[in-house]
């Protein structure tokens, strides 16, 4: 017998055997009928028809206790064990009592019932005997409870089932409540939104309670994102919506991976994201992210696919920096913040130059100058002690108070500085905008344009308030420990005077301390956390852990503010090299400047006395080197995406960031891979950077043998075509899994990988390349084309080798790739 029940007014739905069905209620003014929606498969094993699920039944508890002192589950699973409900540890604060993926690595939350009250240890979830789940913590205080339920019906046991839905139930399989009604961030396969429902995305990667951002699907039919106005729960301006005011009823969440929105009447609207990836094969989550936007993620169910065993991102990008661009507040990132995409295209915020995070612990809070405003007493004559920092491609759209046109860059500075008001001017295409401060909605992105004119204090201002009251209160001190040395006995007036000189000592010493590290022009305005020596050396456990070694420095493994996901690489220079301190400041400048989710991210640095070092997040599945060159062959779909994400990273640092620079030392140990096998270009401790008006530059020999161009050992100018040259080997070295020189091989002919490779490719040989390699045999076309792409780019002469947006478009296909030449040939066509 099947039994079911009405949902929201809105359908029925009922457990059976292996299956939850529900169907839903479609209304119209002639007649009522219910209409079959989804027909959910809750998948598990044929052998269980008679179990589907785990039963908990009444009195049933959970306690959070750290899962090392719990000599009992402290969570309830699903039949196969693919989900997990129950206690997991947050923080030090306390526990989620959540719902996860349990048989993956990465223990991904999919849903929460107290995300913004954490459970103290100790705390219980009990099914009580009225059928209801209700939190307590160790005192009986209570935290959460699920919705109340008619006086008829009385739930008889709970589950957790194989679909990600926590569902309490009647003896006769009734569902009462279930976790799908109630979504946190997350939807599943077969899960719907509802009109009235939303989701609201995590406050931060590292913080799971209510964050800025909301998917609502409202009462009118509209499914909008909003920003909230945090921490209130109120709705700003939507950056996005449907269109569908009348007509939309639900999102769904199909099977098939993809997500509609439907009319009252079933009929598909609107597909919100497509996708070409089962449920079947892959598990499928759709999330409303800390960043504002919503996105699609896969991970293979077995290890036999051409994914990596991790979440990757299968829907396309949102660029939410450029969506999100009025309303209340000061935006994605908060106020005098801008917003860029970084990895994983996720908004990044940043603070321009002389300001600093409001808060150092959380980016989205906003920036505040580090600077005293412009005076505007007409008598001060304050405008000398001001300058302008322009950053391209950069806006603050709201907030325009003054328009010019037409007017040129000088003109636009000028009026500005003139107003003391003026926090920054906008100049675009022979028209200037004047902004107030604060800022807002910044973002810095190509589609916005134009050049912001940052006014900032100059550093060696004669108007600094804030040093001369520290001058005047250092006088004050020497001045009371001059009146105590007078009115004492001698012991006491020598014991003060030599507690008073200790005292001036470490005064000036910090005085010094602090102007080495503010006053160098290189670190000012740049967004990264200043480490001491002592951190560093707390944080490596004293250096003892070495990932790597160069030339110019040792890499080590350390933990920062502790905690599994605070893992770094402290990169420290050899003080014993001349030079060290150009090169430090070459790779803080250079990694400061850039923003791409293929280029590695520095966390900060330390530059105190001799100790110079660098700190990058961990990438904890090492370079392309290990992984190309290890003992078993990568796959040839992650090789593929290997070869993208470099080439857009290098594309990036020639073409799109704002200072144009070069690499000068791009091979296999240099490309990163982050944990979903992301490739992160890294080291820029020999990058060479170029001015707005320089294409090319003299520079002594950088980089490493089999990867450095010709051009380097004729004494001619370098240009970014170096840095193709070097993607070019690497480009082989990936296609073919073997280093670019190999002494021992064999055949003399397939030495020099290079040489090799073009000999194959002019006799027609390309699947000697991939002789032992299945997968890109039946990909050969796409071999033989970035085999033509690495001819180019290896180019002896650099006016021929393609520019790395060039290579991209071809790696892509968006371009027919030339028949290549041979790479000692010197013919006229250029790229």
């Amino acid at each position: 017998m099947i039994k079911k029940r009405v949902i929201n007014g809105n359908g029925k739905c009922y457990l059976h055997k292996r299956y939850l069905l529900c169907l839903m209620a479609s209304q119209n003014r002639s007649s009522y009928s219910l209409l079959l929606l989804l027909v959910i498969v809750v998948v598990l094993p044929t052998s269980s028809i008679s179990q589907p699920y785990k039963n908990v039944t009444l009195r049933s508890s959970l306690t959070a206790t750290p899962r090392s002192a719990d000599t009992n589950l402290s969570y309830w699973p699903s039949q196969s064990g693919v989900f997990a409900f129950g206690f997991l540890p947050w923080d030090a604060k306390g526990f989620l009592l959540a719902i996860w993926f349990n048989n993956i690595h990465d223990k991904t939350i999919v849903w929460s019932a107290n995300r913004d009250k954490l459970a103290p240890s100790g705390s219980t979830i009990q099914f009580t005997t009225a059928g209801q789940l209700v939190l307590n913590d160790p005192g009986g205080n209570l935290i959460w409870t699920s919705t109340s339920f008619p006086s008829n019906h009385s739930a008889s046991h709970a589950a957790m089932l194989d679909s990600g839905n926590f569902v309490l139930a009647t003896t006769d399989s009734e569902i009462l409540w279930q976790s799908f009604d109630w979504p946190t961030d997350t939807l599943l396969p077969s899960q719907t939104l509802n009109i009235g429902k939303s989701l609201v995305a995590r406050y931060s990667e590292a913080t799971y309670s209510s964050g800025r951002f909301q998917l609502w699907m409202q009462t009118d039919g509209n499914l909008v994102l909003y920003p909230r106005e945090y921490p209130f729960d109120l709705d700003s301006r939507a950056y996005w919506a449907s269109g569908t005011v009348g007509s939309g009823f639900q999102l769904v969440f199909n099977l098939s991976g993809s997500l509609y929105l439907v009319a009252e009447n079933n009929t598909i609207l609107t597909y919100s994201i497509s996708n070409t990836l089962s449920a079947q094969n892959f598990y499928l989550r759709a999330i409303l992210e800390y960043d504002g936007a919503f996105r699609l993620y896969a991970y293979p169910k077995t290890r036999n696919s051409s994914m990596p065993q991790a979440w990757s991102q299968v829907s396309d990008s949102v660029n939410v920096c450029t969506l999100a661009d009025s309303g209340m507040g000061g935006g994605v990132c908060g106020f005098n913040s801008y917003c860029s995409l970084g990895r994983d295209q996720r908004a990044v915020c940043t603070c321009p130059p002389s300001y600093v995070l409001v808060d150092p612990d959380d980016e989205f809070k906003g920036c505040k100058p580090i600077f005293e405003a412009q005076s505007c007493n007409q008598s001060s004559h304050d405008t000398a002690n001001f300058q302008f920092v322009a950053l391209e491609n950069t806006d603050w759209p709201p907030g325009d108070y003054g328009q010019f046109r037409p007017v040129n860059e000088e003109w636009c500075r000028n009026e500005c500085l003139d107003d003391c008001f003026c926090a920054a001017a906008i100049f675009e295409d022979g028209e200037c905008r004047k902004k107030r401060f604060p800022l807002s909605y910044g973002r810095m992105d190509p589609s916005a344009g134009g050049r912001a004119l940052l006014k900032i204090r100059k550093q060696n201002s004669t108007f600094q308030p804030n040093n001369l009251l520290q001058q005047r209160g250092t006088k004050s001190r020497v001045a009371v420990i001059v009146s105590v040395l007078l009115g004492g006995s001698a012991f006491l007036n020598l014991l003060f005077f030599l507690l008073a000189l200790l005292a001036v000592c470490r005064f000036r010493k910090r005085m010094r301390r602090s102007r080495d590290v503010t006053v160098d022009p290189f670190i000012l305005g740049v967004n990264l956390r200043i480490f001491s020596y002592e951190e560093l050396n707390k944080a490596t456990s004293g250096f003892s852990e070495q990932l790597g070694c160069g030339s110019f420095a040792t890499v080590y493994k350390g933990i920062i503010d502790s905690g599994d996901n605070n893992l770094v690489a402290v990169k420290k220079l050899d003080h014993a090299v001349q030079g060290e301190d150009r090169e430090f400041k070459a790779e803080v400048g250079a990694i400061a400047r850039t923003n791409h989710k293929n280029l590695v991210r520095l966390v900060g640095f330390c530059n105190e006395g001799e100790h110079r070092m660098l700190v990058y997040e961990f990438m904890k599945n090492g370079c392309v080197a290990d992984y190309l060159f290890g003992d078993s062959k990568p796959n040839w779909y992650s090789r593929i995406q290997i070869v993208l994400g470099t080439a857009r990273g290098l594309c990036y640092l020639h073409q799109e960031c704002s200072t144009q620079t070069i690499h000068c030392d791009i091979k296999p140990q240099n490309i990163l891979l982050d944990d979903s096998f992301t490739a992160r270009i890294a080291d820029f401790g020999l990058a060479k950077l170029l001015k707005k008006d320089q294409t090319r530059t003299l520079t002594a020999i950088r980089g490493t043998k089999g990867y450095v161009a010709p051009e380097w050992f004729r004494s001619l100018p370098i240009t970014v075509k170096v840095d193709v040259y070097s993607f070019g080997i690497l480009l082989l070295e990936i296609i073919c899994c073997r280093r670019n020189f190999e002494g021992k091989a064999e055949d003399e002919d397939r030495m020099v990988l290079a040489d090799w490779s073009y000999d194959c490719f002019r006799d027609g040989k390309m699947e000697m390349l991939v002789e032992d390699d299945e997968e890109a045999k039946v990909d050969l076309k796409r071999v033989k084309r970035f085999v033509m792409i690495a001819i180019w780019c290896i180019q002896e002469e650099p006016s021929l080798r393609p520019t790395m947006n060039k290579v991209v478009q071809m790696l892509e296909g968006a371009v027919e790739v030339p028949l290549p030449p041979d790479p000692s040939s010197f013919i006229s066509t250029t790229f």
